[in-house]
Order: structure tokens, then sequence, then C-alpha cells
């Protein structure tokens, strides 16, 4: 992680573009699963508010560690946010 700013722009970045995905989905299955993936959007800005909160409020003496967990954390909620989409193209 380079900075405290590319960090951030990363969070938004895939924030967006799960929910891109998600409303690409809505918008080719019409009705199929659509409480589904609204409840996969509310649950990435969710995401991406809690790390934007944890990114706020860092411990000054081990913020290298934080921000290492806190990247892992990002990718990994991501991740299951995608995995939870493609279940639905299913």
């Amino acid at each position: 992680m380079a900075n405290l700013r590319v960090f951030k722009k990363d969070v938004i970045f895939l924030v967006n573009e799960v929910i891109s995905d998600c409303w690409v989905y809505m918008y080719l299955n019409g009705e199929k699963n659509l409480d589904e993936a609204k409840k996969i959007v509310a649950d990435a800005v969710e995401l991406g508010d809690n790390i934007f909160e944890q990114i706020s409020h860092y411990p000054k003496d081990d913020a290298k560690k934080h921000f290492k967990a806190l990247n892992q954390k990002l990718l990994e909620g991501v991740d299951a946010l995608f995995v939870r989409l493609s279940a639905l193209s299913k």
C-alpha cells in the first residue's frame, strides 16, 4: 500500500465495482432475485462505510499492521460479495 489516499481510492473503486455489477445483473435479469441483489448493494455500501470508519480511526503506533489487516478485510469482503452475486446468476 503506497499511502492513505491510494488506499481510499482502492476502497471506492472496489465497492463501486460490486455495485456496478449488481446494477448490470438487475438490468439484465429484471425481477429475478431483485431483493437479493439489492441486499448485496446494501452490504457493499456497508462494507465501504465500515472500512472508511476504520481508516479514519487508526492506531498511530501500529498503523502499518492495521492497514495491512484492513486491506485484507477489504479484499475478502469484496470477494465474498462477488461470490454471492455469481451465485445469483446460476
